[in-house]
């Protein structure tokens, strides 16, 4: 990952994940927060800084081959 794809995770995605409605997720959340020793939880919070961030950067890229697409196909 990039230093850009790190700070728009820890500016953007990450706020925004925290602020969403968990509704049908509390347990499982729950379980990596209480089930998971210190060191695991680190692991956890990278692998899904990882995620997060390259998902967030395939929606671009989606977005942006779907206009593209839009506008060729008129």
């Amino acid at each position: 990952m990039t230093d850009f794809t790190r700070w728009l995770y820890a500016e953007y995605v990450k706020p925004q994940l925290e602020e969403r409605d968990a509704t049908g997720y509390e347990a499982s959340l729950s379980l990596m927060e209480t089930t998971l020793d210190e060191r695991l939880r680190k692991e956890y919070a990278r692998t899904l800084e990882f995620y997060a961030g390259n998902a967030f950067l395939l929606g671009l890229r989606t977005g942006a081959g779907l206009r593209e697409a839009i506008e060729n196909s008129l």
